[in-house]
């Protein structure tokens, strides 16, 4: 039998990952059944990653981009005129239109980090990256207590099985940004 080169086949795998996490959370993650959605051997997962963590990170990464591409494409937040807290507030609103599957998904990933130490600093990073984007705004204490305040916003919605209020998240924001 001939070995087929697939230069996709990691990236298939990762996306393979977030879709079990999605239907079956976490605890329904294996090799196993990440090669089964993925349609690739068993050994392409364990080659590829080679524990469960590797795997979770890779996926924690992906996931984290839907609302960092969505900051980084705001020509709002780089414009010192333009209304933060009104534009971080639309911002969230794009992410829930997304669907509150994927945002479900992205939040149990970011909060596997409590019990799974290998993935604190890939929360770390997207945590970084989006003070990063808003110190052209605010200073870095701000740009922390903004992102942890709609860290919460996202978090009651989810939990709480609400809708997004942007004109709510649009007022508390703004008493942050001062």
């Amino acid at each position: 039998m001939t070995r087929r080169y697939d230069p996709r086949r990691r990236d298939r795998i990762i996306d393979a990952a977030i879709r079990v996490v999605g239907a079956k959370g976490i605890a329904g993650l294996s090799h196993r059944s990440v090669a089964a959605e993925a349609d690739v051997p068993l050994g392409s997962t364990t080659y590829h990653f080679s524990s469960l963590d590797e795997l979770l990170i890779a996926a924690l990464r992906r996931s984290n981009e839907n609302l960092a591409q969505l900051m980084r494409e705001s020509p709002a937040l780089a414009d010192p005129a333009a209304d933060l807290a009104g534009e971080l507030a639309r911002l969230l609103g794009l992410y829930f239109r997304g669907g509150r599957g994927r945002a479900e998904l992205e939040y149990e990933l970011y909060l596997a980090a409590l019990r799974r130490s290998a993935l604190r600093p890939v929360a770390a990073e997207w945590t970084d990256g989006m003070a990063d984007l808003l110190s052209g705004r605010t200073d870095p204490a701000t740009a922390r207590a903004l992102i942890a305040l709609m860290d919460g916003i996202c978090l009651q919605v989810l939990l709480v099985g609400g809708e997004y209020d942007e004109a709510y998240a649009r007022e508390m924001l703004g008493r942050v940004v001062g």
